[in-house]
């Protein structure tokens, strides 16, 4: 590595553009790089969605959920099959493993289910695969001041949603929460009756009135020419004059009205009947330009249209990102100039300073160029990566000044001393360097966070081997220009330090039982710390309230009205968005809500008190006791994940029930745990109509009934020059099992009542149907306090291990406490072969397995820090911290590496005790400068606000900074001692020797 120094100070004029480029394309980098919040990663699932209004749960499952089941068994790479059967929905989770190209699983799904027959009434199988590209970065409400109309939504359609599709860099726009106009025909009971005209004859005269059919093809003319019959209605007033029967048009036995969807979904923005626009942008593009073309468009179309229609954001991504990236970028500065000043304080001397802390904008520099040209985005865990690295950047370079000053006390700064004092060191800085690496790289293997990790690692890999070409290249010739002139500080030996050393030395097994003691210590601490889930925060509110699906959904809608109105009186609420019910267009997003679902966004003003604002909306719930209502902070990536279930998994329903009582009997009460549900607490009533064979067709009665009971789609006919679908509204709600009975159908050209020819069985069944890959299951979702998950996970596990289970029935345990332990065994395990890694690498530096062996004894003192920082900060052990734990093993190995070269290059010329105790005064200052730059550097993200769902997080920090200090100072000790020890049979004849020679 010594031939980059040479060849710099043969070629300055080189070295100097190389500099300026450097420079100069990284801060092009940095203003052309696409800015996001975090690194496209697939979402390893495909999902398929089938939409079934007004049937059950049960018949969902058996029409729907079972076929799918079957159908997709032979997509490859399938792991598991999650099925949910609602009332009038079916969602079915294909996991899959993440090696799997996902487009490809998907395309394999799409085929399977698109063969699929599935009953009259059923929506078409949407299937859907998401990833992060597909979250929209803005949400846009178009709200309508005097109410909506069609004529709106056709220029939301038709103008509006083009304009933001023609923004350059935008991938797609689609229109949530549009509703479509309708014509119902409602007929009055009374009327029917009096004329005596039942609902299934009407319904056969109306589907006939408006067709248009091809009825053939005939010569006329000479000519071929198709032949068609057409009976077009045309607006409302024709509906109404139809005749049903002699002297009786439909006006005279059904209202007839034009309406819109609200009456399953609607959306509002502060209090206004709005739709919201989804706005998403192309994978490669700048997230953050894209954005303000976004709000200048908001702007112009506020001027077109300001009388009808009024824009807003709801959300705005890339103001988050330009936060984020913003946030983190501030914790790198302020890294640089702790850093700076650590190197300052040491050094007391400007130029020195100077020429050291060149190799963190130059090296940043180097990293933004790396980043453009491998297709990485600037996003929170890319620039993350750079503040936990920033401390790093400087290392080599101390090290490479420090001992030029050294080597050059006496004024004399020729070519020869620097080249001679940079070789010194330059296998040690090269190869704690590549063991840096050799740690970080591996981390884009963790298979459940590959493609976020992956971007993380190769952030910090480019720093650092950018950094270390700028200690062999920039630093020994600016030390040849910039150190001639002046007078340097003295260079002082560590008399202390070289005492106390000396001391430990000669006393072993003192140092050593009281390192082991303290390992021990830590280690069992780690095991009884609580591990907790990462927890987003930020002042936006995220707002639930779901009702039971019995309760009437007109209900539902004026108590979600009534506390819509009560968060616009707040005096901390900006804005306020409701989305209310089951939109059909959830489906592509791969969710489905009940109809009977709220979802509110707040977003809050500038400095609002958000935790009073949620009090407030805590002390709401006692006045809507239907509704079960739930505040979160608002996240791009949803809320932090603290949710512990249990899958009680069987055959008998009856048997899955009892089990599943039990565990929640048992789980309830334990301290930490918040809330306990369960998909089979909410039951709901019905009604089984058996057939008697004899007297009538099951599916003849089955298809009147519910034609009878759901509004039904009878044609399109014109209304206003456009096609309007009409809807056949029969009035019949029965509101008891009486009215229930006395429905009428049509059984061999008579009408009678629904009793005269079958049983009414009324029975209470769950709302849902769970099935997990193919057998039924009981889900028992447990809402614990994240900062005790896996405390609360292990005693959870006691209690439920210890119950008597029907014969058939078992428990799984998954959520966020098991997506931690996975996360964290993958991450173990990548430990193991990251200090594989560094132990190969050491090998090759030293040549031999005895000293690389020493080395890695800093890692157990490393670990104690680490676990005595968490204690202290009372921080739980999260991603975060695992993560910063493995970098420690990158970053404690390397002041060890920079001792132990100094003590081989001794060896050549010294007894082993002597060379020891040379090492440990000529390292001590670089070592100590390292640790504190690195640790200083750390302190921003220690104290700084924490991303939401960021992996560089305060446990990270914590867990380096306290690592790193306890492995330094212990390492300055314990190594030298390990070594001596590891070569005592020399030692002790050196030490003979050397006695022997003093005798004589």
């Amino acid at each position: 590595m010594i031939w980059f120094t040479k060849w710099a100070l043969r070629n300055k004029a080189a070295v100097i553009l190389m500099i300026v480029l450097s420079l100069g394309l990284g801060a092009l980098s940095y203003f052309t790089l696409p800015k996001e919040f975090l690194p496209a990663a697939n979402n390893p699932m495909v999902t398929v969605i089938v939409m079934g209004q007004g049937t059950d749960a049960d018949t969902m499952a058996d029409q729907v959920t079972k076929p799918i089941e079957k159908a997709i068994g032979s997509v490859k790479g399938k792991k598991h099959v999650f099925s949910t059967s609602a009332d009038g929905y079916t969602s079915v989770d294909i996991s899959l493993d993440p090696s799997v190209d996902m487009k490809e699983a998907k395309a394999q799904v799409q085929e399977a289910v698109s063969g699929l027959q599935l009953p009259e009434g059923y929506s078409k199988p949407i299937v859907s695969q998401l990833n992060l590209d597909m979250i929209p970065l803005w949400q846009i409400a178009l709200s309508f001041p005097n109410g909506i109309n069609r004529e709106d939504m056709e220029k939301i359609e038709n103008e509006i949603v083009p304009t933001f599709q023609g923004i350059s860099g935008v991938g797609n726009v689609s229109v949530y929460g549009k509703q479509q106009t309708q014509i119902n025909v409602k007929l009055d009971k009374d009327k029917m009756s009096s004329y005596q005209i039942p609902v299934q004859a009407l319904m056969g005269i109306l589907q006939g009135k408006n067709l248009a059919v091809a009825v053939g093809e005939e010569t006329i003319d000479d000519k071929k020419t198709n032949l068609k019959v057409i009976g077009q209605i045309e607006g409302k007033q024709e509906l109404e004059n139809i005749q049903i029967a002699p002297d009786v048009l439909l006006k005279d036995i059904a209202s007839v009205e034009v309406s819109d969807s609200s009456s399953t979904f609607f959306t509002r923005v502060n209090g206004e009947e709005a739709v919201a626009l989804l706005v998403f942008k192309e994978s490669n593009a700048n997230a953050v330009a894209i954005g303000k073309k976004v709000n200048e468009t908001m702007k112009q179309v506020n001027k077109d249209y300001k009388s009808n229609i009024e824009t807003s954001m709801i959300v705005s991504f890339s103001d988050f990102i330009v936060q984020s990236v913003d946030s983190m970028m501030e914790s790198v500065l302020l890294g640089a100039l702790f850093a700076t000043i650590v190197i300052f304080f040491f050094l007391r001397h400007l130029r020195m300073t100077v020429i050291t802390v060149i190799s963190i904008p130059l090296s940043l520099g180097l990293t933004l160029f790396l980043l453009s040209q491998s297709g990485i985005t600037l996003n929170v865990l890319t620039i993350g990566a750079v503040a936990v690295a920033v401390g790093r950047l400087v290392d080599d370079s101390i090290v490479v000044i420090e001992n030029i000053f050294r080597k050059a006390q006496n004024g004399d700064f020729s070519k020869h001393v620097i080249v001679d004092a940079t070789k010194e060191v330059a296998s040690a800085i090269t190869s704690s360097t590549l063991t840096t690496v050799a740690v970080f790289l591996p981390m884009g293997l963790v298979k459940s966070m590959q493609e976020i990790l992956l971007p993380f690692a190769l952030t910090i890999t480019y720093a650092l081997i950018s950094s270390l070409l700028v200690a062999l290249i920039v630093v020994p010739l600016m030390s040849s220009r910039l150190l001639k002139k002046g007078k340097l500080p003295s260079y002082k030996k560590p008399e202390n330090y070289i005492q106390i050393l000396n001391w430990c030395l000669s006393h072993k097994w003192v140092p050593l039982v009281l390192s082991f003691l303290i390992f021990v210590g830590a280690i069992g601490m780690y095991f009884v710390m609580p591990k907790g889930a990462e927890k987003a925060a930020d002042k936006d509110v995220s707002i639930t309230m779901v009702y039971p699906d019995d309760v009437p959904f007109t209900k539902v809608k004026d108590e979600v009205l009534q506390l819509e109105t009560f968060i616009k009186e707040q005096s901390g609420v900006e804005k306020v968005s409701v989305f209310l019910g089951s939109n059909p267009e959830d489906a592509q997003f791969s969710q489905i809500n009940s109809q009977n679902t709220g979802d509110f966004y707040v977003v809050m003003k500038s400095g609002a008190n958000t935790q009073k604002f949620m009090e407030q909306i805590e002390k709401q719930k006692e006045k809507y006791s239907d509704a079960e209502i739930d505040a979160m902070f608002a996240s791009i990536m949803g809320s932090g994940n603290s949710t512990i279930t249990i899958d009680v998994v069987g055959n008998e329903t009856e048997q899955l029930i009892q089990a599943s009582e039990k565990v929640i009997d048992e789980v309830k009460g334990i301290d930490g745990v918040e809330k306990v549900t369960s998909n089979q607490e909410e039951l709901k009533s019905v009604y089984d109509i058996v057939i008697d064979q004899e007297k009538a067709n099951t599916e003849e009665v089955a298809r009147q009934v519910q034609l009878l009971l759901n509004p039904f789609p009878i044609g399109t006919i014109k209304l206003e020059g456009k096609d309007t679908m009409v809807l056949l509204d029969s009035s019949i709600n029965p509101t008891s099992e009486a009215e229930l009975k006395d429905i009428s159908v049509a059984v061999n050209q008579e009408i009678m009542p629904l009793s005269s020819i079958a049983k009414i069985e009324k029975s209470k069944k769950p709302t849902s149907v769970l099935r997990k890959d193919g057998n039924e299951y009981v889900r028992i979702n447990i809402q614990v306090d994240p900062k005790k998950l896996s405390e609360i996970s292990n005693e959870i596990n006691l209690k439920t291990n210890d119950l008597t289970l029907p014969k058939g029935v078992s428990l799984e345990t998954a959520g966020a406490a098991s997506a931690q332990d996975d996360q964290f065994m993958e991450l173990f395990q990548l430990m193991a072969v990251s200090i594989g890694l560094v132990y190969l690498i050491m090998v090759l530096t030293f040549k031999t397995l005895r000293a690389p062996l020493v080395i890695l004894f800093t890692l157990p003192l490393a670990i104690i820090g680490a676990v005595l920082g968490l204690l202290i900060s009372q921080t739980p052990v999260d991603i975060g911290s695992m993560i910063g734990a493995l970098m420690l093993i990158g970053i404690v190995v390397t002041n060890a590496i920079v001792l132990l070269d100094r003590v081989r290059q001794n060896e050549e010329t010294m007894p082993i005790r002597e060379a020891l105790l040379e090492a440990g005064a000529t390292r001590f200052r670089p070592i100590i400068m390292t640790a504190l730059a690195t640790i200083f550097a750390m302190i921003p993200l220690l104290m700084g606000k924490e991303e939401m769902g960021s992996l560089v997080s305060k446990g990270l920090a914590v867990v380096v900074i306290g690592g790193l200090s306890v492995a330094t100072l212990l390492t300055l000790v314990i190594i030298p001692v390990v070594y001596e020890l590891f070569h005592f049979k020399k030692a002790k004849k050196q030490r003979l020797a050397g006695e022997n020679t003093v005798s004589v």
